[in-house]
């Protein structure tokens, strides 16, 4: 979604709000003006504003192409014109008051302080030149026909717009998980990258090092993958990649952690897993990644894997220490003819 599709969902949302708002803020208004016998043309002032100009603002802001940049003049036309309101209606305390914090309220959910405080100040501006024009007409006091009229907006309004709040809120909260999810994820097999991969092994390893707990790496990569790419191409490569990740997601638990951890390389973290336990594991993937190939027509891929296995262990010194047995196990068995699992034992230092 681009930036102007953007701009048009808040826009889309200021409209509702504006509508909404000034359609119940028409009640106080109305109030006050029938009560001061206003003219006809105060009247027609009132109504083009509460139900024109929502409509002019939202044609305004979405043929534009920078919504969001003409809804902010949108929201200080408001300001402007509650300014005016204010004025005329001779500062009837309660509208005048209830009006102008939903107007700040508002602002704030809008643009925060810095759009608030420009609001207020175009707000003074035009109260001031209004009331000058009409003589600085004062009276503020308040009856039971005032307070009634404001009932409906103190009730609606900021129950609305708390829910709009939400909404945003939680489309924030979303994406927010989206991206750290991305930051964790590599984007090709869907596995855990090389960051989030090392984060779950460093904490096994340190679970271990509290509670003495079993946990078991498996390093892995494919056997010639380079030629893979040189004779059938990159995406070719790419599918043989994301069939290995489909093989290791069905072939582990829960639990486990499978990551790609650069190019043809994944590992594999294992909880609560014994040495035997992880070699069966890494055998049972070595058997179904020897059977996958493409199969979309064209001729199957070959493909073998080489696995090294290693058990944490009082040896290691660090997750580095036990990273490295394991990659140590993965050298030999490709040494040994490749399409192999090796396992090297805990007690064994990594060199």
């Amino acid at each position: 979604m681009g930036k102007r599709d953007e701009g048009l969902r808040f826009v889309r949302v200021a409209h509702r709000l504006r509508t909404l708002g000034l359609g119940l803020g028409m009640l106080p208004v109305a109030a006050v003006l029938h009560q001061q016998h206003a003219p006809a043309w105060l009247w027609s002032l009132l109504f083009a504003n509460g139900l024109l100009w929502p409509h002019l603002a939202w044609l305004h802001a979405a043929r534009a192409n920078r919504p969001v940049q003409h809804e902010q003049f949108n929201l200080m036309a408001d300001s402007a014109m509650l300014g005016a309101w204010l004025a005329l209606m001779r500062f009837n305390l309660l509208p005048c008051v209830m009006l102008a914090s939903m107007m700040a309220m508002d602002r704030i959910s809008a643009g925060g302080w810095r759009v608030l405080v420009r609001a207020l100040l175009l707000q003074i501006a035009a109260c001031a030149l209004v009331a000058w024009l009409t003589g600085f007409a004062w009276q503020p006091t308040s009856n039971m026909f005032d307070i009634v009229a404001c009932l409906p907006m103190m009730a609606i309004y900021p129950v609305w717009l708390s829910t709009v709040n939400y909404g945003f809120g939680r489309r924030i909260r979303q994406q927010n998980r989206l991206l750290e999810q991305l930051n964790r994820t590599d984007t090709l097999t869907g596995l855990a990258n090389r960051a989030h991969w090392l984060e779950t092994a460093a904490h096994e390893m340190q679970r271990y090092l509290r509670n003495q707990r079993p946990a078991t790496l498996i390093l892995l990569d494919i056997d010639g993958f380079k030629q893979v790419n040189d004779r059938h191409g990159h995406a070719a490569g790419d599918v043989l990649l994301q069939e290995l990740a489909a093989v290791l997601r069905e072939s582990l638990r829960s639990v486990d952690m499978p990551g790609r951890l650069g190019g043809d390389e994944f590992g594999v973290v294992l909880p609560e897993t014994g040495l035997e336990r992880a070699r069966e594991v890494a055998e049972r993937i070595r058997q179904r990644v020897e059977r996958i190939g493409r199969g979309d027509g064209s001729p199957v891929l070959p493909c073998t894997l080489s696995l090294g296995v290693a058990e944490v262990g009082p040896r290691h010194v660090n997750v580095e220490a036990w990273i490295k047995q394991a990659d140590i196990a993965l050298y030999l068995a490709k040494e040994r003819g490749r399409n192999q699992v090796c396992a090297n034992p805990a007690q064994v230092a990594a060199r």
